[in-house]
Order: structure tokens, then C-alpha cells, then sequence
């Protein structure tokens, strides 16, 4: 058997009250072809504080932390452009928006306060005060890293649990008005696709024929439950607009002329402008979200 130079080759999540733990064995070439030792990476993810998701939609009505890290970020960016320009009046004012916005995290989320660079704030406060600018680009770097730090540890998790999909809540009404859990809509759609596919490899045209023409009705369906979260028509006009109904148009004028090859092809071309680009957005996420979470 031959190997790549290094080939995962199993994964193993364990999850117990405190953390997810993700085991990851990896078989270096080196070790295989001398001793067959397996080398053993371990790494620890904790778990999100409970108190974080009420900063977040639909426990909120705004992104409140969100916005809140977008501020910081912005702060402190002024605070080091102006230090290094010397400029202890704008210095100052952005240090009083930051030292503000910073105190409020441990108060925000209890959980993370010991996590919470304090003392670094307090440091730049006192120096931003006496337009030390020097020790004031020091606090920043230092503060800098102590966000880089949890952000490496927690971002990824929080955008997953609070700022990804959940369609477990959303129901679609079938071209029939039959109303449908998403994720059996879902099959639906993904079974009707399988059924043009087939029907025109078995030139079972007036089967491919139909079936095309129950997909476009139900993706007009689908198409509505967009509004569950996007309030405009911008991104549904992206995955489901024009450019799709011209595909579809094209596959069923295809499918009517019983011409085999181009009928694949825009089938082909459907499922990546319509399937691959939406699963591409929201499917990848959706289901990171309820593997970890769910």
C-alpha cells in the first residue's frame, strides 16, 4: 500500500461536558516505511461561554458583540496610526472610546474575565494621558496579540454557532402546497435532479421533460423561504435569479429536442450555479454548526 508523505487517516471527535476534543492521527511516509509508529496530534477546543449568546441574534436584536469587536478594532487602529503621527489630542480621544468599549467585556461575558487584558488597558490609558507615545504603540501591540489570542481560540466556533444557517426551524409549501420540513425539501429537490438525470441517460424523454419542469416550480418555492433570512432581493437573485431560469430554460428546451449531450451539460451547469454555489454558502457552514452544536 502506498501512502502520501503525510495521510490523515482517522478522526475521532469525543465530546464530553468541558470541551471537544479532536483527535487527529496522521502516519508520516518517514515512520511508515521504518517502524510504523503512528505520531499523534491532540488538539483541545473549548466551549463557547453561555453568556456570549445573548450579545448575538435572535437572542438579541442586534449583533451587539459583533459590533462591539468592530469597534475595538477600529479604535485601536486610530490610537496607533495617531501615536505614530504624534497627535496626542486624537490619540487621546480614541484611547477614550477604546479604554470604554474594552471595560465593558468582562462585564459582557463574566466567563472570559480572567482572559481580559486589564492591566494592558490600563497601561495604555496612563500613557495615552501623558502622550508617552512610545509606551501607547507598546500597549497596542500587546492588546493586539491578546485579541489574536482569543480570536484564534474562539471566533471560528462563534461565527459557526451564532452567525451561521439554522434551517432546522424553516418548512417549504411543495408545488402541491404541501408544507415540508427544509431538509426534506431538500431531498426532493436533489431527488428530482437524480430523476432527470436518469430519465434522459434511459431516453425516457417525456419522464426528463417533467421532472424539469417540477424542478423549477419547486426551486420557485425554495426561492421564497430566502426571505426567512435575507431581507432583500439581492442575494436570492444571485442563486435563483435570472441566470438560473436561463439555465433551466435551456435544459428544458434540451430535454423537449431529445438531444442527450446537451441536456447533461446543462444539467451539469444547473447544479453548479443553483446546488454548488448555494450549498457552497450555507450548507458547509449549516452542517459545521450542527455537527458541533446540535
Amino acid at each position: 500500500m502506498w501512502w502520501n508523505s503525510r495521510r490523515l487517516v482517522w478522526l475521532n471527535i469525543m465530546v464530553n461536558r468541558n470541551s471537544f476534543w479532536l483527535v487527529l492521527l496522521f502516519i508520516p511516509l518517514s515512520l511508515l516505511q521504518h517502524n510504523r509508529s503512528i505520531a499523534e496530534t491532540e488538539l483541545v477546543i473549548a466551549p463557547l461561554p453561555e453568556s456570549l449568546g445573548q450579545w448575538y441574534k435572535p437572542a438579541n436584536k442586534r449583533q451587539v458583540w459583533l459590533h462591539t469587536m468592530f469597534a475595538l478594532r477600529r479604535e485601536l487602529q486610530a490610537i496607533d496610526d495617531y501615536a505614530a503621527e504624534e497627535e496626542p489630542a486624537l490619540m487621546q480621544k480614541w484611547s477614550a472610546k477604546f479604554v470604554e468599549h474594552f471595560r465593558k467585556l468582562p462585564e459582557m461575558v463574566p466567563e472570559w474575565r480572567d482572559e481580559i487584558e486589564m492591566d494592558e488597558v490600563l497601561r495604555l490609558e496612563t500613557a495615552s494621558g501623558s502622550a508617552d507615545f512610545k509606551t501607547v504603540r507598546s500597549a497596542v501591540s500587546r492588546l493586539r496579540r491578546n485579541c489574536r489570542n482569543c480570536h484564534r481560540e474562539y471566533r471560528a466556533l462563534a461565527a459557526l454557532k451564532y452567525r451561521s444557517p439554522d434551517f432546522s426551524k424553516i418548512e417549504i409549501s411543495d408545488a402541491g402546497g404541501e408544507v415540508k420540513a427544509y431538509g426534506e425539501f431538500m431531498e426532493r429537490l436533489s431527488n428530482i435532479v437524480n430523476r432527470i438525470k436518469i430519465a434522459s441517460e434511459d431516453q425516457r424523454w417525456s419522464r426528463a421533460v417533467d421532472a424539469s419542469a417540477s424542478l423549477r416550480n419547486e426551486l420557485r418555492g425554495l426561492a421564497r423561504s430566502c426571505e426567512s433570512c435575507h431581507k432583500d432581493d439581492l442575494s436570492r437573485e444571485r442563486i435563483l435569479g435570472e441566470a438560473s431560469e436561463r439555465t433551466l430554460d435551456e435544459l428544458a428546451q434540451a430535454l423537449v429536442k431529445q438531444q442527450a449531450k446537451t441536456s447533461g451539460r446543462k444539467l451539469g451547469e444547473a447544479a453548479v450555479v443553483i446546488c454548488a454555489r448555494c450549498h457552497g454558502i450555507h450548507r458547509t457552514m449549516s452542517d459545521s454548526r450542527n455537527f458541533l452544536f446540535d
